[in-house]
């Protein structure tokens, strides 16, 4: 079975987690896509890049998180989503990804 690249679970943890939110109107709902994505995509990059590496992909992604939203406020709710989700998936990949 193919495996699915941590770039890809990551983003689509944080754009996934917002839109269960938004659309549900229950935000522990979409946290909770946010945390199992988070989760999911943790443990592939300790297996791709060891623990260190594995450590602050996670810290950038919950910092992407909790950026998007004071960003939101300046560009937008979907844009910023957007753009948070894209610097950790571009990250995910340099770092991880990109070697497996």
């Amino acid at each position: 079975m193919a495996r699915v690249p941590s770039a890809v679970i990551a983003a689509s943890g944080l754009v996934g987690g917002y839109g269960v939110a938004r659309w549900t109107k229950k935000r522990p709902l979409g946290g909770a896509v946010l945390a199992v994505a988070g989760a999911a995509a943790a443990q592939q990059w300790r297996k791709q890049a060891g623990n260190a590496t594995a450590g602050a992909l996670t810290a950038a992604y919950v910092g992407a998180f909790a950026g998007s939203h004071p960003l939101a406020k300046k560009i937008g709710a979907w844009p910023s989503v957007l753009g948070v989700a894209g610097a950790v998936a571009l990250a995910s990949w340099a770092v991880a990804d990109r070697k497996a």
